[in-house]
């Protein structure tokens, strides 16, 4: 079925991983989340944007951990090794810090500080996830 998918998208002259596409989306709405809750400490309005971005990283979660694991099966053969271990661990570790971001800032009445460092622990992990997926590719 994977190599299904990666020949019929070659026969149209796509032959790029599926992974990179998306993996921005999440990556960037952490980012723009981060930068988002900080600044609310000025402009409390902006707290709702740094929420609103989570949830559109979440959303995208899934289908960004699947085409990373689609990517991996066709291009590494589904052959194990610590940068792709760290991936898959760092890839769950950010549905966790995701889902409890949203749920403490849903839970209201939290310390604005303790919700930067949840944001702060979420910004951390796409960034680790960032780089080792620069040394999977890069070397």
């Amino acid at each position: 079925m994977i190599d299904f998918i990666y020949n019929s998208l070659a026969a149209i002259g796509f032959t790029h991983p599926l992974h990179p596409s998306l993996t921005h989306i999440p990556m960037g709405m952490v980012m723009g989340a981060f930068f988002f809750q900080a600044a609310s400490f000025k402009w409390e309005d902006l707290a709702k944007s740094a929420h609103y971005c989570l949830l559109l990283a979440l959303i995208f979660w899934p289908p960004t951990a699947v085409l990373g694991l689609l990517d991996w099966q066709h291009r590494y053969l589904g052959v194990l090794n610590g940068l792709i271990i760290a991936k898959i661990v760092l890839a769950c570790v950010l549905l966790v810090f995701l889902l409890g971001t949203i749920f403490l800032y849903r839970r209201g009445n939290i310390d604005k500080k303790i919700l930067m460092f949840a944001y702060l622990l979420n910004l951390l992990t796409v960034v680790a996830m960032g780089f080792i997926g620069g040394q999977l590719i890069f070397g």
